[in-house]
Order: structure tokens, then C-alpha cells, then sequence
């Protein structure tokens, strides 16, 4: 017990020896110092106390034992690396895990291409309006309605009927019209390149059978683009036109209206290029341009068939009717001779000469179509009366709404019927009931806003025709006579409303579509500036 006692105070007094802070030799007092015994004690304690499973190593073999260590290391690191794209150093398995999950994510969302997606999806910036502009026009403000309670009024007997009718447009007085642009300033008169445009003499026209593959390569090379687009008329397109001069495009639009656009997508004149008439008071149903010297000639529902003359600068009245005027066309190559359609079932004969001159394949056969009915009349034994067709085409179960020779030959006939079909008609004998070649399925019903839908031959490939489309995306398609579909004309960006009124340029590679907003679309193989 002493011992242990002994050795308590002389480790005792060896801690407090420790923790006593060394006096500085300068300061006053006597130095504590520790006894010989003590020091030797505490050397002796401190060689036996060792800390439990402690080995000693050389340096040689601290040193090849370090880099094992560190060999080691690196290889788990880069197991773990491999195995866990997502690791991090001094992470835990749990925030591991959800960095595997991230990326996975990610990974799966980069494939679904959102971005991408999400910028087609993105309205985009409507084009700036080209041709002419929109009227802005005020809201009438009407009354407010009141009670007759409020007023102190019994009630009413008799309803007050509102009387006031929809008055039509008055028809143009007969004779000829002045030549007055609407959207140019008065006493203006018209740009000296239209007038020399109108009168160039036009190429021959080439009218055949071409090789079929190089004229699908052709129709792939014609395109559309922003200058392409221009607003012609103020209302729904019903009939349109190319003129015939191959050096520059030059286009007509006539609206229900009764208004007459003329469009050169290069001009600077009007508005861009867009100069705009009113030569008639409902709409113009046809229309077509004559041979040198080249003429307009409209027909309209007003009962009207006019002449537009840039060198008189009037719109002629060539002929006039108590009912409206459907359709026309050139019985002889100088058109001289107009055969005219009436609503009510007449066919009239416009000669400006003294006799009648018929060229070509147009004498024998004359074409009347009401209801389902089509039946050929030969125009050398017509009569004012019981006038007994010479041919007939048959298989059509609703109203034909356009019916059409086929260019150069008149070999074919092509008709548009309600019933949704187009059909190909063999006429290259015509002996009683003439054979179907080929019936189309089309969709025909364009509506009451919109105008209807027609088959047009094209002037340059006399097999080939194009009609618009109420399918979606909006489009316009060519076909063979046999049936096949050429081409599809589609533009997500230009081309965004049903085309139901197409042409052909009769020398150039040039389409046209109308709309119902009073819009042209032109598609041709050349930039236009």
C-alpha cells in the first residue's frame, strides 16, 4: 500500500511538473527542477509503454508497403468509378444511387429531342401581308336595349319587324367602262411597263405528249416563297389567269365581288405589284386572255361580258344578258368568236366580224352540262330549238360542276363531278355514249365559303391535269389521265389554305392557286426578285 501510494504522489507531482509553465531565467524566485530520481523514472516508463499491436518496419519495407497501399486504392477507385458513372468521392451509397437516377433521366429526356420538338411547335411569326391591304372598318354602335318595365311601358301588342333588306350592288350601266385603278391616285395613269408587258406578242405555244418522267422532274423543281404570296382581291377568288407572254409572269384574278386584280410579283407599282379594278358588280365567273392584239375577257353573274383594253383604257361591254353568265370560251384562234354559257341553260355566239370563223377541232363539238347531264352538240346544225346531242357522257350521279376538252386534240374530256370523282372521258370518236377511260376519287365538297373545286388541263402536256385539294396539308395535285398522281404541292409555311381555283402558265413551268381570301400562290421554277 505505501508503495502504490508512493508512486501515485511521484506521478502526481510529475503532471503538475509538466503543466507548471517554465520560468523565464530573468524573472525573480528559484527555478523548480525535478530530481534525478524522477527523470530516470520517467524515462523508464515511457521505453516500456508501448500502444497495443504496434509493429515496427524498416524504411525499405514502410516504402513497398505504401505503394501496395496505393495500388490497391486505385484499382477499387476505378471499380467503383466504372460501376457508378454518378460517383463521387465522399459520397454515400444513397446519394450515389440518386446520381445514377439523374443522369438516367437525362439521358432518357436528351433521346425524346424535346427541344427540338418543342421549337416546331412554337406558333411561328406570321408573314408580313403582301398585295393589298385591309381595310379597317368601324363597329357600328347600336342602342342599349332597355326594358319596357324600367319605362314604365305596358307590353307590346305587335312586334316592330325590322324592314331594311340586303340591298345588291347596282349592276355597271351598259357600254364601256373607264379604266380607273381603285388603289392608285386619280388622274394616274398606268405604269408604262404594264402597258408594254400587255401588248408583247406571246411565243408559239407548244401543246403535246411529253416523256412522263421528265415532266415529274420538272413539276419537283417548282417552288413557292414569301414574294409568291400576294393578296390580289379583297374577297373569295373564282376565277384567275396567266397571260400569255413568256418574258415575265403577269397574272389576273377576278372575286365574287366583281373586282379585277392584275399582279407582276417584280413590279413596284400599286400595291406590290398589285393593281386593282371593279368592272363588274357580281362575280366574275371566267376568264381568259386573247391573242395579239391581247384583250381581257371576263364574264361575271351581273349578266356582263367585258374586254379589258389597256390602250383604249376602257373595259368594252361585249355582250349582255337579262341572266347571269357562266362560263366562255374562243371558238376561233384570232378570238373573234365567243361562245357564252348562260345560268339559265342558253349558249350564245359572239362574233365581232361579219361571219363566223371555227378553227381547228372546236366545230364539231359543243358541251352542255346541267345537273348529272353532259351531252356534245355539233355547233354547225345548232337551232334556236330541240337541239339533238351528238354524243353523250354518261356515269354521273350528281351536279358537274366543270367539263373540259383536252388541249390541241380534243381527244379527252375531263370532268368534275359533286359525287366526288373526276372522270376521263374518251372523245376521240364521237358516236353516241362515250366510254369512261378513268374514274379519280377526290373530295369535292369545298362548302359554301369557299369556291369549287376544278379539274384544269395543263396547256403544255395535254395528258396531264391539276386540281386543288381540301385535304390537310393543305395541297395541290397533279395527275395523268390513267389516274396516277404526278406531284403534290405542299408548304407548311406559304401554302396554309384550300387552292380551289389552279392554272398552268401556257409557256412557262408556273403554277397558280386562289383562295378564298383573295390570295395568289404562284409555284415556278425561277426566283422571283
Amino acid at each position: 500500500m505505501d508503495e502504490n501510494k508512493t508512486d501515485l504522489s511521484l506521478k502526481t507531482m510529475q503532471l503538475l511538473q509538466e503543466r507548471t509553465p517554465l520560468q523565464d531565467p530573468g524573472m525573480d524566485g528559484s527555478v523548480r527542477r525535478t530530481s534525478r530520481r524522477i527523470r530516470e523514472k520517467q524515462t523508464q516508463d515511457k521505453n516500456q509503454i508501448l500502444s497495443p499491436k504496434c509493429l515496427t518496419f524498416t524504411s525499405e519495407v514502410k516504402r513497398r508497403l505504401s505503394w501496395n497501399i496505393l495500388d490497391i486504392e486505385e484499382a477499387e477507385v476505378k471499380d467503383e468509378k466504372e460501376s457508378l458513372p454518378g460517383y463521387r468521392e465522399g459520397l454515400s451509397e444513397y446519394e450515389l444511387e440518386r446520381l445514377e437516377n439523374i443522369r438516367q433521366n437525362q439521358a432518357f429526356l436528351s433521346s425524346l429531342n424535346l427541344p427540338q420538338i418543342s421549337e416546331a411547335l412554337r406558333p411561328k411569326s406570321k408573314p408580313t401581308q403582301k398585295g393589298l391591304k385591309r381595310e379597317k372598318t368601324e363597329t357600328e354602335t347600336l342602342p342599349v336595349r332597355k326594358s319596357l318595365r324600367l319605362q314604365n311601358k305596358g307590353p307590346q301588342t305587335t312586334l316592330a319587324l325590322d324592314t331594311t333588306s340586303y340591298e345588291e350592288k347596282p349592276k355597271k350601266a351598259p357600254g364601256p367602262i373607264p379604266l380607273d385603278p381603285i388603289n392608285l391616285d386619280e388622274h394616274v395613269r398606268l405604269p408604262e411597263d404594264l402597258v408594254k408587258l400587255w401588248n408583247e406578242v406571246p411565243l408559239k405555244q407548244e401543246t403535246g405528249t411529253s416523256d412522263l418522267i421528265s415532266y415529274q422532274q420538272m413539276l419537283q423543281k417548282l417552288a413557292i416563297n414569301d414574294s409568291g404570296v400576294v393578296k390580289v382581291v379583297k374577297d373569295r377568288i373564282c376565277s384567275a389567269a396567266f397571260h400569255p407572254t413568256s418574258s415575265n409572269l403577269l397574272m389576273a384574278a377576278g372575286d365574287k365581288s366583281g373586282h379585277l386584280g392584275l399582279w407582276k410579283p417584280d413590279a413596284s407599282w400599286g400595291n406590290d405589284g398589285v393593281i386593282y379594278f371593279e368592272p363588274h358588280s357580281r362575280a366574275i365567273t371566267s376568264m381568259a386572255f386573247s391573242s395579239h392584239p391581247c384583250n381581257l375577257i371576263t364574264v361575271s353573274y351581273d349578266g356582263s361580258a367585258r374586254s379589258m383594253d389597256l390602250e383604249k383604257a376602257v373595259f368594252d361591254e361585249v355582250y349582255r344578258s337579262s341572266s347571269g353568265l357562266k362560263s366562255f370560251d374562243f371558238l376561233s384562234t384570232d378570238c373573234s368568236t365567243l361562245l357564252l354559257g348562260e345560268w339559265n341553260g342558253d349558249v350564245a355566239v359572239r362574233c365581232s366580224k361579219m361571219h363566223i370563223e371555227i378553227d381547228g377541232w372546236k366545230p364539231y363539238c359543243l358541251f352542255s352540262f346541267f345537273f348529272r347531264f353532259v351531252n356534245i352538240y355539233d355547233l354547225r346544225h345548232l337551232k334556236r330549238r330541240n337541239n339533238l346531242p351528238v354524243g353523250e357522257l354518261s356515269s354521273h350521279s350528281r351536279s358537274v360542276s366543270s367539263a373540259f376538252f383536252s388541249p390541241l386534240t380534243g381527244n379527252r374530256v375531263l370532268t368534275t363531278c359533286m359525287d366526288n370523282m373526276i372522270r376521263v372521258f374518251d372523245t376521240s370518236l364521237i358516236d353516241g355514249r362515250s366510254p369512261v377511260l378513268k374514274s379519280i376519287s377526290h373530295n369535292m365538297q369545298t362548302g359554301r365559303w369557299l369556291s369549287k373545286l376544278s379539274a384544269v388541263w395543263d396547256p403544255k402536256q395535254q395528258d396531264c391535269f391539276v386540281i386543288g385539294s381540301v385535304d390537310r396539308p393543305r395541297q395541290i395535285q397533279v395527275y395523268h389521265e390513267s389516274g396516277r398522281r404526278l406531284h403534290t404541292f405542299r408548304n407548311m409555311d406559304h401554302l396554309t389554305t384550300v387552292c380551289s381555283i389552279t392554272a398552268f402558265h401556257p409557256s412557262r413551268n408556273t403554277l397558280l392557286g386562289g383562295n378564298s381570301s383573295g390570295r395568289l400562290h404562284i409555284f415556278t421554277d425561277s426566283f422571283i426578285n
